[in-house]
């Protein structure tokens, strides 16, 4: 293989076969003792620690096993886990995993995306891959939920207890932000300290300027093809991306290196899928791979990791082909992606597609509505009102799935049901924050009830009440009440026709 254009490196018959073997006996292996890591000279993070979460090429994950089922200790492990069982590494600067709802920023390294450094059409997959992650109820991110962080979680927990911080899903998507820099050409080898350099200056660039801006944030880094950043496809180097962090005055930056993995061919993904058509899998892969280690092990190794080898949930399921865990296409969003899968501690497997744990309503906070105004002191004028009904989530998990606003008159139903009045389009999801804002005319009010005594504009109804529902990622929906008053300085008029003076003892008709 020519490694400055490294394109298509095709794999022998007799290459596969062995691949398939290893993947079939890979989850047969042994932890170390506690406290030990397994130092295997085939992986590319040997005499490299910073490649935290690094995707070997297959030619190098093949050397990797091949060594590794015949030097790894065999040790006992504690009862009910597995040697590919994940421990709690403590956080570091109070940092372990992405416990808020993860925002990914994708930056083009480099003047080459502007001119033939994109062959195959990476970046454009790439946005939208990162738009759809956590759109459409997709589960394959199911599996980063169970892992968590904070001070109720002990160092080397194999699992988390009631009220932890817990990964976030994005359900409005991840993707938060996008920068071509192309201000100069990419290193052709851009060292690990330039790519960390790069992360510093799109905090900077996106306003990402305190250590709060950047603690859900990872920024992904894409070289252009025909560069190796950090040695990607020369000499030893036998990787595809590895992600890390670095500290700034910004606060600390979670990075990924994703090289352009389509120089590699199949060594780092191509067609790993779609056969004959996956140009692109292995950019949906290699960076699904590294955007899950991420969230799982933000500033590694303070977040979850193999205590013995030091692998993080996409290292223990890369490159598998068949079976359990084997990389598939995956509907997210408005697309379909190849992906791998991810390792899950609660079911003992590389897991496709999990449920979502750890995301359920535990309190809410609200925010009164707005009183009903007009624009004139009597019946004749037009009379509007604007509305805002909020409220504020926090979960252990703190993210909002759906949000729907019901409106009832007051002493009507109480209850939301499937006949209830719906307005789409006027809920909003900012944060941990639900708003579903009115600005209407009438726009929605109803009768009072027969023989009800209520103060009326028109034909709407005082107090009214809106009920807004929201439905959290475990499908449980809470629902919150607000009342809308008139304002302190309203009066009340005669109905239509009666005249224009307003009598403060007339009960039925009111204005500002």
């Amino acid at each position: 293989m020519d490694t400055k254009s490294g394109r298509r490196f095709p794999l022998t018959t007799i290459y596969v076969m062995a691949v398939a073997a290893l993947v079939l006996s890979f989850h047969a292996r042994y932890a170390l003792g506690q406290n030990q890591r397994l130092q295997d000279p085939y992986s590319p993070a040997y005499g490299h620690p910073y490649r935290h979460g690094v995707v070997p090429t297959l030619e190098a994950w093949q050397e990797m096993r091949a060594w590794e089922a015949a030097h790894v200790a065999q040790v006992a492990i504690s009862a009910g886990t597995s040697a590919d069982t994940l421990t709690y590494g403590g956080g570091i600067d109070g940092i372990g995993v992405t416990s808020g709802t993860p925002r990914v920023y994708l930056v083009f390294y480099g003047s080459q995306w502007a001119s033939g450094g994109d062959p195959d059409g990476a970046a454009i997959y790439l946005q939208t891959l990162f738009s759809d992650v956590g759109a459409g109820s997709e589960l394959w991110s199911g599996t980063m939920t169970q892992y968590c962080d904070g001070s109720s979680v002990s160092k080397r927990a194999t699992s988390c207890p009631s009220g932890a911080a817990y990964v976030g899903y994005p359900f409005m998507g991840s993707l938060a932000g996008v920068w071509f820099d192309t201000s100069s050409a990419a290193p052709y080898e851009a060292t690990q300290a330039q790519l960390s350099g790069e992360a510093v200056a799109a905090a900077a660039h996106f306003g990402n300027t305190s250590a709060g801006s950047n603690r859900y944030v990872q920024y992904i880094i894409a070289s252009p093809s025909g560069t190796h950043p950090d040695g990607f496809g020369l000499g030893s180097n036998g990787f595809c991306a590895w992600h890390n962090y670095t500290t700034s005055s910004y606060g600390d930056i979670a990075y990924t290196n994703l090289p352009y993995v389509a120089d590699l061919g199949t060594s780092c993904g191509d067609d790993f899928v779609n056969k004959n058509t996956g140009t692109l899998d292995g950019f949906s892969i290699v960076g699904g791979h590294e955007y899950a280690e991420t969230l799982t092990d933000q500033n590694p190794p303070g977040g979850w990791t193999n205590p013995s080898t030091g692998e993080e949930v996409g290292d223990e399921c890369a490159w598998i082909s068949s079976g359990q865990g084997a990389a598939a296409n995956v509907r997210m969003g408005n697309g379909s992606y190849a992906m791998q899968s991810t390792w899950s501690n609660d079911s003992n497997a590389c897991d496709i597609s999990h449920s979502l744990i750890g995301t359920s309503l535990s309190a809410a906070s609200t925010q009164q509505c707005g009183t009903f105004t007009t624009s004139t002191s009597n019946y004749s004028g037009s009379e509007s009102y604007s509305c805002t009904v909020q409220v504020t989530v926090s979960g252990s998990g703190g993210y909002v799935a759906t949000a729907t606003a019901y409106p009832f008159t007051s002493g009507g139903d109480t209850t939301v049901s499937s006949t209830s009045t719906v307005f789409p389009g006027m809920v909003t999801v900012s944060g941990n924050t639900v708003s579903a804002t009115y600005s209407s005319s009438n726009g929605w009010c109803f009768e009072p009830p027969n023989g009800a005594s209520y103060a009326m504009f028109g034909n709407c109804a005082f107090p009214q009440t809106i009920v807004l529902a929201v439905t959290d990622s475990s499908g449980s929906t809470q629902t919150f009440g607000f009342s809308i008053g008139l304002s302190s300085n309203a009066s009340f008029c005669p109905p239509p026709g009666a005249g224009d003076e307003c009598s403060e003892n007339d009960p039925l008709y009111a204005t500002d």
